[in-house]
């Protein structure tokens, strides 16, 4: 590789297909969005955000508490892909992965952009004090939980 191409951040000069898996992984904000249940509405077919997290869902730093193990102990975890980054339309517009697949960059406040994981709180983009535990919550009385846009 020429040595200017270097300079060029990884995920401005490859595609998500071309990441090897720590790359792809360090793409996560650490926003939470994704760990939030969804439901659709079965009229329109628009899939909708409630504030009902994952159990590992760490409130306090929107952080899987057993991320190596997330998916044997939850079996609805969302596993994100190049492939499904681009049709999980329900990913936020500021999801890395999504934006990637979309052809844009990544914002300004990314943690691999200003080397802080806590930027993304601050910019407001994360499910930080909007979650809730999905523990004591019944889980047939979502609808009661869905998340307007903002």
């Amino acid at each position: 590789m020429p040595e200017n191409q270097t300079a060029i951040p990884f995920w401005k000069r490859k595609s998500l297909e071309e990441m090897t898996p720590a790359e792809l992984e360090s793409l996560c904000d650490g926003c939470g969005w994704c760990c939030l249940y969804r439901i659709e509405d079965e009229e329109s077919g628009v899939v909708l955000t409630t504030a009902v997290a994952c159990r590992l869902l760490d409130l306090k730093t929107c952080r899987c508490k057993d991320y190596p193990n997330r998916f044997e102990k939850v079996s609805t975890c969302v596993r994100i892909t190049p492939e499904t980054a681009r049709t999980y339309t329900w990913l936020p517009e500021t999801c890395a992965y999504r934006r990637l697949a979309l052809g844009k960059d990544l914002p300004d406040w990314h943690p691999l952009i200003t080397g802080d994981p806590r930027s993304v709180h601050r910019a407001g983009a994360s499910a930080l004090g909007r979650a809730i535990s999905e523990l004591g919550v019944d889980l047939d009385d979502l609808e009661n939980y869905i998340l307007t846009e903002e």
